[in-house]
């Protein structure tokens, strides 16, 4: 990891924080068509950043955590441009929201509880669902009509994701940062509880 590539990819998540305010101020000042292109830039960035973390292994505490709250930051603006230019859509899918608004509420505040922060785990099953999300959030914006088969697959990814977070949240006693998932993790717990019973047995 060189410095250079630390502050590119830090960089591009801090653009995605500073420009979810802008997001929603664009919003609420009725600029729907910067708005769109922004947000569709928001999202571009966080494959782009992932991408580059990965690439040149550049991952940090600070960055994990400031890649949470941007991902965060831009749902949260995003929804907002929902509620302003979608309201009849919002009305229709009330409930699927609403279910996933309380599995996200509960999510953070067990992590809250359990780490005193965000968890961030940056599980696979999250990366799918932010996937998902991005790419109906975006054509939701850019065409006349929304694509509900894309949307309820999102809305499934999405609570698979938020469930699998709050299972980790219980199962892992201190923060750890790109969880793969509950799998990886019993896995691991598997191997170390058989390491024990092996080292306890040779004794």
């Amino acid at each position: 990891m060189t410095k250079s590539s630390y502050y590119i990819v830090n960089g591009i998540t801090v653009y995605r924080i500073v420009a979810a305010p802008v997001l929603i101020i664009l919003i609420l000042k009725d600029q729907a068509e910067v708005f769109k292109w922004m947000l569709m830039v928001s999202f571009f960035t966080d494959l782009i950043d992932g991408f580059l973390a990965r690439k040149f292994n550049v991952i940090s505490v600070l960055g994990t955590k400031l890649d949470s709250i941007a991902d965060d930051l831009t749902i949260v603006a995003a929804i907002v441009g929902l509620f302003v230019l979608k309201a009849d859509f919002i009305k229709e899918e009330i409930v699927i929201i609403g279910v996933m608004f309380v599995f996200y509420l509960t999510q953070t505040i067990l992590a809250f509880v359990r780490y005193g922060k965000l968890s961030g785990f940056h599980t696979y099953s999250a990366k799918v669902a932010a996937i998902f999300q991005g790419t109906f959030l975006i054509l939701m914006f850019l065409l006349p009509d929304p694509l509900y088969p894309l949307f309820y697959a999102a809305a499934i990814l999405t609570t698979i994701d938020l469930l699998e977070e709050i299972t980790l949240i219980i199962l892992l006693p201190k923060w750890k940062a790109d969880v793969k998932g509950v799998y990886w993790v019993m896995k691991e717990k598997s191997k170390r509880r058989n390491k024990k019973i092996t080292s306890t047995i040779s004794k």
